[in-house]
């Protein structure tokens, strides 16, 4: 299963891979040739299909739990003044996806999205301590039943030009849905409550949809 955000680019790579092979069969050439156009054919479909990959997730609804928005490995925890929505201290999980990663990004707690804001900006590194505040981000809060809420931040990276938010205002969302895409590696912040009990350590590998970051 891939994500619709990569069907242009999954058609593109299909015309290039199969003008690569109509040229190494249809032009005279040194078999070396013929079998590296060939073997970058299915290199370049490979990459993309890949890339743009949807796994289907196993979200198990928990009204206590904080799932992972993405896959990645957690590069921080730490607590954080977060000035644009809460504008008070907050404990923030980031995930640090690769270009190897499935890049979907899922809803951690269900709930109505409260707030959802695009920021232009510029592209310096994912890991980069700026990066949340200058790079180009959207930032999403969701409010649970519970009142709580979480709220979660894609960031664009060095090679991420192009973040897709799906989340609108006062739309009510599932846990673990589908929230959106970032194209190439990238991370997402998650800003959780102070007394949130967190379940990760640094460096865990986690899963969209599925690895609990934090019990509330």
């Amino acid at each position: 299963m891939f994500h619709k955000e990569g069907t242009p680019s999954i058609i593109i790579a299909i015309i290039v891979s199969a003008i690569l092979v109509g040229v190494a069969f249809s032009v005279p050439m040194p078999i070396w040739l013929h079998f590296l156009l060939v073997g970058l054919a299915i290199f370049v479909i490979i990459i993309i299909l890949q890339f743009f990959r949807n796994p289907k997730r196993n979200t198990i609804l928990d009204d206590a739990t904080i799932v992972s928005p993405v896959d990645g490995k957690v590069v921080v925890i730490e607590k954080v003044t977060e000035n644009e929505y809460f504008k008070d201290e907050r404990i923030m999980i980031s995930v640090f996806m690769s270009p190897i990663n499935v890049h979907v990004t899922r809803y951690p707690i269900g709930g109505k999205v409260a707030f959802s804001k695009y920021h232009p900006g510029k592209y310096l590194v994912a890991w980069h301590p700026k990066a949340s505040e200058e790079n180009e981000r959207t930032t999403v809060v969701v409010e649970h039943k519970n009142t709580v809420q979480i709220m979660y931040r894609q960031i664009a990276g060095a090679l991420a030009k192009r973040i897709v938010n799906y989340a609108v205002e006062n739309e009510e969302v599932v846990q673990g849905s589908d929230s959106g895409f970032i194209k190439f590696g990238s991370r997402v912040d998650v800003y959780l409550p102070l007394d949130a009990n967190i379940k990760v350590e640094l460096n865990q590998k986690v899963r969209g949809g599925e690895s609990i970051l934090a019990n509330f």
